[in-house]
């Protein structure tokens, strides 16, 4: 019966440490994949991580934590249960609409007298 008692305590160690270990991990919302952000956000499963995806090459990368929000299906109590989960770093590049607008000359100003 100890031996089991020793065994049944050593998982149940395992176990929370390796919670604590998942727990510790971030996810970039501006570079990872669809099932990273499944993997690592809490709240939010394959769908959810889709649509973020989705939200990102239309509208370019999250400034903030908080422009998740704008993303359907997810709202501001799920980003307060990830904000330590969140990581902003070097985002993508802007959608091609954005950029193309970007690269087109400035129009010539007409001097009003």
């Amino acid at each position: 019966m100890n031996t089991f008692k020793t065994l049944f305590s050593s998982l149940i160690l395992s176990l929370a440490l390796a919670g604590a270990a998942i727990a510790g991990e971030t996810v970039n919302i501006n570079t990872a994949d669809a099932a990273t952000i499944d993997r690592v956000l809490v709240n939010v499963g394959p769908a959810k991580a889709d649509a973020i995806v989705a939200y990102r090459k239309a509208n370019g990368a999250f400034r903030s934590a908080e422009q998740l929000a704008m993303v359907k299906g997810i709202g501001l109590k799920t980003v307060e249960k990830n904000r330590d989960r969140i990581a902003l770093g070097a985002a993508r590049p802007a959608p091609k609409a954005v950029a193309a607008a970007a690269a087109r000359p400035m129009p010539k100003q007409v001097a009003r007298r």
